[in-house]
């Protein structure tokens, strides 16, 4: 007789219309991180109004993203509120194709920010419910969206340097419009509707919410630098531009292969296992960025993305998946998400002063984020349910 295939090994139910929106999602960042700053400076915008208005999106995703998921938990509609998102962003990604000028770029990206900041923290928490209640891989599935952001990110570059930079815009735009459709087609969620207020001192009286928020906003926050100034460090000390968009590459390459075949190592550690794993690797990775360009260390150092990032966002998933009851889940997550942000946003400013006054070093203080991170691990921090 057939064996049927065990429940942690199977693709089944919903998870094909996850793969889809998280390709879908993760095709728009794909093209949105590399080439909107870009797209900005084509249009005559001087290198402190493209910080200002990508400044200002970023304290506004700080607000709108946990509103967005407090939106989706009270009305119990996560996929419309998803979808919402998605579609007017879809349109404010048309007016950066349109826009001229600082006032129409800045008006661009504040609507975009208003409008994405709740749509990729809510398709997780979706996606990890459901995962729990099919049995099937959500690191696997979410592997599809990074695979889309690699391929979205090369299509958004040939046709940047065919078309110009204004054309990305409907690139991005097009990716919006299939995440809102494939939010459509995701199964309406059974989660209970919390209707009383309280929903953000519920998430925030939860302890494994607190501390899974300190300790990936740490590890994920250490990427700061880097995000911001990896490549212009390279480009400086003499990589090719080519070279520096294949080590990119290579390091959402080296994601992919954990998320996609990573299940085992994830249940043999736990999420404290991961996160420390997280925390060493990040040791290691900035290491190697302060102290070399040579391009075997780079390429050590960018395969090191596949823990610092990958194996902290798997953590954090695992304790969100456990932890945080159904009724906030929506909410957990955007929160989760504007915390880091607002890390990330505080350490990219001390970046930016660091690497004007010490160069390349400037990623040893990333290191001690990890540091301070596994610190905080060793001392028994981060349990998956509670």
């Amino acid at each position: 007789m057939e064996r049927s295939p065990a429940p942690d090994q199977r693709i089944s139910g919903a998870a094909p219309r996850f793969a889809l929106l998280f390709g879908a999602q993760f095709a728009a960042v794909g093209v949105l991180l590399p080439f909107i700053p870009p797209l900005m400076a084509a249009a005559g915008l001087g290198a402190a109004e493209v910080a200002t208005i990508l400044a200002l999106g970023g304290a506004v995703r700080l607000v709108s993203g946990p509103l967005g998921g407090r939106l989706a938990d009270a009305l119990g509609r996560p996929r419309a509120v998803m979808a919402a998102g998605a579609l007017v962003a879809a349109c404010a990604a048309m007016l950066y194709g349109v826009a001229g000028g600082f006032a129409g770029l800045l008006a661009a990206n504040l609507v975009f920010a208003v409008a994405f900041a709740c749509v990729v923290p809510l398709g997780d928490a979706m996606a990890l419910r459901a995962a729990r209640a099919e049995s099937w891989d959500y690191a696997r599935v979410r592997a599809v969206g990074s695979a889309a952001f690699i391929v979205a990110a090369g299509a958004a570059g040939w046709v940047a340097e065919r078309a110009g930079a204004a054309s990305v815009a409907w690139l991005l735009a097009g990716a919006l419009f299939a995440a809102a459709l494939a939010a459509l087609r995701l199964p309406v969620s059974d989660a209970p509707t919390r209707r009383r207020g309280g929903a953000f001192r519920a998430v925030w009286a939860l302890p494994a919410f607190r501390r899974v928020l300190v300790v990936s906003a740490l590890i994920q926050g250490s990427h700061a630098a880097y995000y911001a100034f990896g490549s212009i460090h390279w480009e400086r000390t003499g990589v090719a531009p080519s070279v520096i968009g294949l080590l990119w590459a290579w390091s959402v390459v080296a994601e992919v292969a954990l998320f996609a075949w990573g299940r085992p190592l994830a249940e043999r550690l736990g999420a404290r296992g991961l996160a420390l794993v997280a925390a060493g690797a990040g040791l290691l990775r900035w290491g190697i960025t302060a102290q070399s360009v040579d391009l075997t260390a780079l390429v050590v150092a960018q395969a090191l993305h596949a823990l610092t990032f990958g194996a902290m966002h798997l953590a954090t998933m695992r304790v969100m998946q456990h932890a945080i009851p159904a009724q906030v889940a929506g909410t957990a997550q955007t929160l989760l998400a504007a915390g880091i942000g607002a890390v990330m946003m505080v350490a990219t400013l001390a970046a930016g002063w660091g690497y004007a006054a010490m160069g390349g070093g400037v990623f040893w203080g990333m290191a001690a984020m990890c540091g301070a991170g596994a610190a905080l691990l060793l001392r028994g921090w981060l349990a998956e349910r509670g």
